[in-house]
Parts: structure tokens; C-alpha cells; sequence
């Protein structure tokens, strides 16, 4: 049975101009300028240049244009039906267009050279099928990860070929002969291994190194030295050149054909910029890649001209004033969003700087003081997911480095004293213990929390492991040096 009732619900809803602000504030200043330039690609009434400041810059403005002859668009819109939205969309290409893509330079991938090297060799087609299939399992750092067993299932009920074990492992063989050498392992001990018995010299050390990888590789993994020199009957100095042998060795032969474009080496582009002039602080914007932008003239009068014609309106001009309308209102938008990007960015940063300012006026980590994303919600009055937005991914330039916005936000630990320090206090002293320990003997967990202990840091030896893994040091066991 069908019923009808009323209720009231209050929802919140996000306006487009709303939603093109947040996106806008998660873009790095790395990104800005693309993201800007695809805007303009996409919104011919969006243009490159500063705002002219003569009479005439109001018309440049896509607000409603000023009435002549009692003209307003709104009466031309309401006219007639609404118009489909996709009557509203253009393309700038015909059919008959010649597009020309701009090449650039990449190298090959790492699957692509292992193929490129599967080519050279001599296979009947069925074994380069398995071959190619087996490359297609290999991961990007260089491991075939899945058993073989599965990969002779998958061949059996997608490609329809039945092959054997050995089959494969023999096709495995050929692969792990190729370059760079490791590929194609089952695990890291067997990729140290093609890559030991690559090396085919007569260096004691290289035989040796081989002997521990094959013999006692879980006793080289955990570092119980003594072990391996009683089991093998040498000396410290036997067992250093051995190990060096292997450290040598890539534990990833894949990592040398990243993709270019995801490696992590990519230069950090600072969004902010603090000098420090005798102590007074100057916070600026690193604008320079991100050009002025402007509402298009051409737009701006194209509409104004459309709206004076003195005739009845078409439904073909009630279209053509609803495109052009569209477009200046998203460019007048673009603009607004990015001036509101940037008061942002600044009220935000500002409020950082002054909660840490005993840090920016010197860099010592130690004067950091706690802070969380509510605390500069709290000063800007911005919402809590704003600030997270606006630290996520961008970085300050200061006289001591370029930092992480992130890095700022820290929880917070008392001292025996009562006193509230920041937890990046506590990682800093326990770098700097950590850093100076006697490798031969590295401070363990309980020996590294007394001495936060003793300096008045009130912490359980579960934190300091926390804290430690944070900073990626292992354990002390895995510290230890010959």
C-alpha cells in the first residue's frame, strides 16, 4: 500500500564552489600551475593575465550583466523548457581534427625490459607463453611472489594450457638469468644467492658470503654473529669481508627500473616561504609558478552583446547565453577559489608559526611544542578537516631547512615535573642516544627508556618502541656492528 506523509530532515550539502575549494586546498604548490593551466584548457571564458583596473574591468566580472533596455538573462533562461545539461556541453574537436599528442621522454619499464630480453631468447611458442606469464606474476621489486603451484592453476583455467611444475621451474631458471640479477627470486634469501653466484670470482670473501647465505642465512638475518663464526671456524675480521660481500647484493633488483614518474626522488617545491629578519618573522606565499588568471573579455562582451539584441530571443540564443553564462560564472568561481585558497593557506600557516615560534626562530626540534589540529582550528576558527587538508602534502621553506607541514603536529607527554612536552622532543633525544650508542653493543628498549627516564621524561618502555619503529630504527639486536 502506497503512503504519503511529510517529514523535515536537515541536511548539509556541499555547494560546487565548496567542493572546487577543498579540492583546490589539497594541491600542492607543485601542482597548482597544471592544475590551473588544465582549467584554462577546459574554460575558454578562463584566461592567463592580470585583472584590468579601468571602468571597463567590471564587465570583465561574470556577474549578471548590467540591464540595457530592461534586459535581464534570468527572463531569456525561464523562457520555454529547461534545457538538457547535455545541449550545455561543447567539444572543441571536430571529428576531422588531426590531434597531436606531445611526446616525452620516459625510460622503459622494468616488465618491458625483462620482455625485451625474453625476445632474445630461443623458446617454442607454448614456453614463451609460460615465460611471458611468469613475467607478468613478477612484482615490481623483482619477486615472483606466488606459488607455483597457483600460476599452473591460473594457466589451466584462463589461458586453457596445461603445464607441469617442472615445466615452469625450468622456464623460472631461464627468467633468473636475466638482468638486473636476483630477478625472478621466490624469496629474498634465493635473490642474494643468484646474485652471489653471479659474481664467479675466486675472493674467499664471495665464497664465503655465499656459505652463509645458503647455510646460515636465518642466523645472518637476526645478527647472531657468534654463531656463524663458531660454526664456521673464523675470525671477526673473516665474517666483516664476508658480510660486506653481501650488503653489496640488492635486496629489491627491481627498484632500478622504477616508473620515472612515481620514484621518490622527486625535488620538494615549497609552498610557504619564512625568513627571519632579526627575529621578526615574514611568511610569503610561493606563488611564482602559479600565474594571475582573469575573466575573458571576449566572454564578458559576447554576452553583453547577445543580451542587447533588440529581436525576439531564439531558443538557439537562449542556449548560446546559457553556455557563455556558465562559463564566466565557473571562471569567477576558479578565481574566487583560488584567492580563497591562499587566505587560507596563509591564516593557517601564520597560526602554526606563532603557536611554534620559540622553534621558527631558531630550528631546535626540542622547542616544539605539542600541538594537534585542533588547536589551529581552534585559533583560525577553520574546521578541523580544513587545517588537515591545508598541512597535508605542503612544506615551508625556512632558514634551517625545508620542513613538512606535518611534522609540526605532535601529541603530547608530561615530564616528571608535570610539564606538557611534545612527543617530537622525545624521538629527537632518542635519535640522538640511539645515534651514539657503541654499535658493538646497542642500547636496547629498557636501557633507552631509562635514560628518558633519567632526563625526566615520564614514558613505559612500550612507548619508546613506538617511537622508535616511527623513526624506523630497528631493534638493538638488528643495530649490532662487527
Amino acid at each position: 500500500m502506497l503512503k504519503q506523509r511529510l517529514s523535515q530532515r536537515l541536511l548539509q550539502k556541499l555547494s560546487p564552489q565548496q567542493i572546487q575549494l577543498i579540492k583546490l586546498l589539497e594541491v600542492p604548490t607543485i601542482q597548482m600551475n597544471q592544475r590551473i593551466k588544465k582549467e584554462i584548457e577546459e574554460n575558454p571564458a578562463l584566461e592567463e593575465g592580470a585583472q584590468e583596473m579601468d571602468n571597463q574591468a567590471d564587465d570583465n566580472l561574470p556577474d549578471e550583466p548590467k540591464e540595457q533596455d530592461e534586459f535581464s538573462i534570468e527572463d531569456y533562461l525561464a523562457e520555454e523548457d529547461n534545457t538538457p545539461l547535455y545541449k550545455l556541453q561543447t567539444r572543441n574537436y571536430s571529428k576531422d581534427d588531426e590531434r597531436k599528442e606531445i611526446p616525452f621522454s620516459q625510460g622503459s619499464t622494468f616488465h618491458e625490459n625483462l620482455n625485451s630480453q625474453l625476445g632474445l631468447r630461443k623458446l617454442d611458442e607454448t614456453d614463451r607463453k609460460l615465460a611471458a606469464y611468469i613475467i607478468g606474476n613478477i612484482d615490481d621489486d623483482g619477486y615472483l611472489r606466488r606459488d607455483i603451484e597457483a600460476i599452473v592453476d591460473d594457466l589451466a583455467f584462463s589461458m586453457n594450457i596445461e603445464a607441469s611444475e617442472e615445466q615452469l621451474r625450468n622456464i623460472l631458471n631461464i627468467i633468473q638469468d636475466f638482468d638486473p640479477p636476483g630477478v625472478g627470486a621466490e624469496s629474498l634469501q634465493e635473490c642474494l644467492l643468484i646474485q652471489i653466484r653471479k659474481k664467479k670470482s675466486d675472493n674467499k670473501f664471495v665464497a664465503l658470503a655465499e656459505k652463509i647465505l645458503s647455510s646460515f642465512f636465518n642466523e645472518f638475518t637476526k645478527k647472531h654473529y657468534d654463531k656463524i663464526i663458531s660454526r664456521l671456524s673464523i675470525n671477526e675480521d673473516e665474517l666483516r669481508q664476508a658480510l660486506d660481500e653481501i650488503l653489496r647484493l640488492n635486496p629489491k633488483p627491481g627498484g632500478s627500473y622504477a616508473d620515472p614518474q612515481d620514484r621518490m626522488n622527486r625535488p620538494i617545491v615549497p609552498d610557504f616561504v619564512l625568513e627571519n629578519h632579526d627575529g621578526e618573522m615574514e611568511l610569503s606565499l610561493n606563488d611564482r609558478n602559479v600565474p594571475d588568471l582573469k575573466v575573458s573579455r571576449t566572454y564578458s562582451e559576447m554576452l553583453q552583446d547577445l543580451a542587447a539584441k533588440k529581436r525576439k530571443k531564439t531558443k538557439q540564443d537562449k542556449e548560446t547565453i546559457t553556455f557563455v553564462k556558465q562559463k564566466l560564472d565557473s571562471a569567477k568561481w576558479f578565481i574566487d577559489a583560488i584567492r580563497q585558497r591562499q587566505t587560507t593557506l596563509l591564516i593557517t600557516m601564520e597560526a602554526i608559526i606563532n603557536y611554534q615560534e620559540a622553534f621558527f626562530l631558531d630550528g631546535d626540534e626540542k622547542k616544539l611544542k605539542p600541538m594537534i589540529l585542533k588547536d589551529i582550528a581552534e585559533i583560525t576558527g577553520l574546521d578541523i578537516s580544513t587545517i588537515s587538508r591545508v598541512a597535508n602534502s605542503k612544506f615551508i621553506q625556512t632558514d634551517f631547512g625545508i620542513l613538512s607541514l606535518k611534522s609540526f603536529f605532535s601529541e603530547a607527554m608530561q615530564t616528571t615535573s608535570g610539564e606538557e612536552v611534545s612527543a617530537r622532543e622525545v624521538k629527537s633525544i632518542l635519535a640522538e642516544a640511539i645515534g651514539g650508542e657503541d654499535k658493538k653493543k646497542p642500547l636496547t628498549d629498557e636501557k633507552l627508556t631509562t635514560i628518558l627516564q633519567e632526563k625526566g621524561y615520564k614514558i613505559a618502555r612500550r612507548t619508546v618502541a613506538k617511537y622508535r619503529e616511527q623513526l624506523d630504527i630497528p631493534v638493538a639486536r638488528l643495530r649490532k656492528e662487527l
